[in-house]
């Protein structure tokens, strides 16, 4: 046990939500895994090992160890992944990360929340049900509310982001490694105060 303790075994998880496959890169639902990718290109992680149902790496961040979760069950299952991870490394709801899209924050904003219900959001929902717990941090993005509520939910978030909603997303995402490193740091309010709430 102190062996794997002082290899550094992580003590936190950064998840970020999204559907695997090409068809689904640019949609809306795909925020987290654009955030998380970004944040392992930051620091030059490379997300190839499949554990725990998803794509993995590990990166230190705020200098806290960090496991980079990218589940690939599949939005609605995210929390087999999370849920397994999380069991794995016997790591509390309060050091699951998760970075998933918010249709009630126009593109390019972002929204940190010490923990909270799922709303809408059937990712959060399945994490919710699989740490048993609410009691979990998250960088919401900003994807944009559907232009009239007569557009399905599924349809909308599942819908390709215009150009200029790519690039405005993506300047949230170039925030959220700020936002990130206070979290793990324990620094939440400071990083609700200096990158939206």
């Amino acid at each position: 046990m102190f062996f794997r303790k002082s290899a550094g075994a992580p003590v936190w998880i950064i998840a970020g939500l999204g559907n695997p496959g090409k068809q689904y890169e640019a949609t809306r639902h795909n925020a987290g895994f654009l955030c998380l990718d970004l944040l392992a290109q930051r620091e030059g992680v490379r997300l190839t090992r499949l554990k725990y149902h998803a794509l993995t790496g590990e990166a230190t961040l705020g200098g806290q160890r960090c496991l980079l979760l990218k589940p690939q069950t599949f939005m609605n299952n995210s929390g087999e992944s999370v849920g397994e991870a999380a069991a794995f490394y016997k790591i509390p709801p309060e050091r699951v990360l998760l970075l998933f899209d918010d249709i009630s924050l126009e593109p390019g904003k972002l929204r940190i929340r010490r923990k909270g219900s799922a709303g809408s959001h059937n990712g959060v929902k399945s994490v919710i049900q699989h740490l048993h717990s609410e009691e979990f941090p998250r960088v919401k993005l900003g994807v944009g509310e559907r232009p009239n509520l007569q557009w399905d939910l599924a349809d909308w978030v599942l819908s390709r982001l215009s150009s200029k909603e790519q690039l405005l997303l993506r300047e949230a995402c170039d925030k959220a490694p700020g936002a990130v490193d206070l979290i793990v740091r324990g620094e939440m309010e400071t990083a609700m105060a200096r990158f939206g709430n």
